[in-house]
């Protein structure tokens, strides 16, 4: 029989899941009493993250940050710009 941690699993614990985003276990009890953070499991009691769950939160923190990015979303948010009008005589 092989232990969790000699078999590659597709979830992770809470434990586990701290360990690799280096935050206390408690922040992930938090977070899921309010609401956020990645989907978890809950199975007879234990709770447990599924890799692609916690994958897919990862991809959808990812931001860009810097000046350029707040130039760059401004500008795609601004309306094209007026064409010049001709002289009505």
């Amino acid at each position: 029989m092989q232990t969790p941690s000699s078999n590659p699993s597709r979830h992770l614990n809470q434990v586990e899941l701290s360990r690799r985003w280096r935050l206390s276990p408690r922040t992930l009890e938090r977070w899921r009493w309010e609401g956020v953070g990645p989907k978890f499991l809950k199975l007879r009691g234990r709770v447990l993250y599924r890799l692609d769950d916690i994958e897919r939160y990862e991809a959808e923190q990812v931001r860009q940050s810097g000046l350029a990015h707040e130039l760059a979303v401004s500008r795609s948010a601004m309306p094209a710009p007026a064409t010049a009008l001709s002289a009505v005589g």
